[in-house]
């Protein structure tokens, strides 16, 4: 079992920014120090008040911290960019890395990004599938020559090649159904959200499989999960601490599009049937059923949201290290 570290790159209006770069910092040595093995952060635009630091400036900064630790983003919002843009800096990074970098792609959900952008909300699944197309040809060919329905590349190439061969992983996020099939068919692994349940998962595993068999690809050896997690002495003062921030945290994703399936509040629903939130014991459960049941093998853990204390995070990182050491 892999254990990565989902880092918290958002924050309240009027928090100091070089506070949260200093603690952010200190969160990467302790999950470096505890044997973690990857690092992740999200992107999102235009979300003021909330402050939010770009991925793509703040990944190079941690990479002298990060020690061994894979680091990529998770995600990157591939319709809202130029896949030639992209290419050039997943290579780049590949390079800074040694490398230890993974690129993790989505298709997005939040339309005002891509009104801002001027980009076809309704043409973000097409983006996707020829954006990775695209992404793969300018990391491994000298030059490309490519023509579809969004971009146009003629006889140009990126130099740079990548240390990882072919090139880095290409992740998929994917929650829906037809999201799951589409990231067998263009990626190297499936990346579930952290708001998909046990049994949705349950379900959705054998489409995935059915869906690599028929694109004659082998099932991947690396199967990522992301999960909110915080630990504390007991269940109930573990929910306690968490209930505020992680409120805080879906009610601005609510607020930016996220919906629910049920009716009634998506946080009491998560809280109950997603969220790793308890003592130790009790996590551990939770990654044990993941891994034997279902076959999760990488759990990428955010243990931090806007209002949870620098300490409280640190604690849940100490923590994991310890779980993870325990079952492997």
């Amino acid at each position: 079992m892999k254990v990565g570290l989902f880092f918290l790159n958002h924050f309240k209006e009027g928090v100091d920014p070089t506070v949260v770069l200093k603690n952010l910092i200190e969160q990467v040595h302790v999950a470096r120090d505890s044997g973690f093995d990857s690092l992740w952060t999200g992107e999102h635009r235009l979300v003021g008040p909330m402050q939010f630091i770009a991925p793509s400036q703040l990944l190079p900064r941690l990479i002298p911290e990060a020690g061994d630790m894979t680091i990529g983003p998770n995600v990157t919002v591939l319709p809202l960019r130029h896949p030639a843009d992209v290419a050039e800096e997943v290579v780049t990074m590949d390079l800074l890395t040694g490398g230890r970098y993974v690129l993790c792609v989505s298709l997005g959900y939040r339309e005002e990004e891509f009104q801002s952008l001027g980009i076809p909300f309704k043409e973000r699944a097409s983006r996707l599938t020829e954006g990775v197309e695209l992404l793969r040809k300018l990391m491994t060919q000298d030059m490309v020559t490519h023509h579809g329905k969004h971009y146009s590349v003629e006889g140009l190439g990126i130099g740079l090649r990548p240390l990882q061969t072919p090139h880095p992983p290409i992740w998929v996020a994917a929650h829906v159904d037809a999201a799951v099939r589409r990231a067998a068919r263009i990626g190297d692994t499936w990346v579930p959200p952290f708001q998909a349940p046990f049994e949705l998962l349950e379900r959705q595993l054998p489409m995935y499989r059915a869906e690599l068999e028929a694109s004659d690809k082998p099932f991947p050896s690396e199967l990522p999960l992301t999960r909110e997690v915080h630990i504390g002495a007991t269940r109930a003062e573990a929910l306690e601490e968490a209930r505020g921030p992680l409120g805080y945290k879906y009610g601005a994703y609510e607020g930016w599009g996220l919906k629910d399936t049920d009716d009634g509040s998506i946080f009491d629903r998560l809280m109950e049937e997603c969220f790793f939130v308890g003592d130790p014991e009790s996590v551990k459960d939770q990654f044990l059923r993941y891994r034997e049941e279902l076959g999760f093998n990488h759990m990428i853990c955010r243990v931090q949201w806007p209002g949870m204390e620098q300490e409280k995070a640190l604690n849940t990182i100490r923590q994991l290290g310890n779980i993870v050491s325990e079952i492997n």
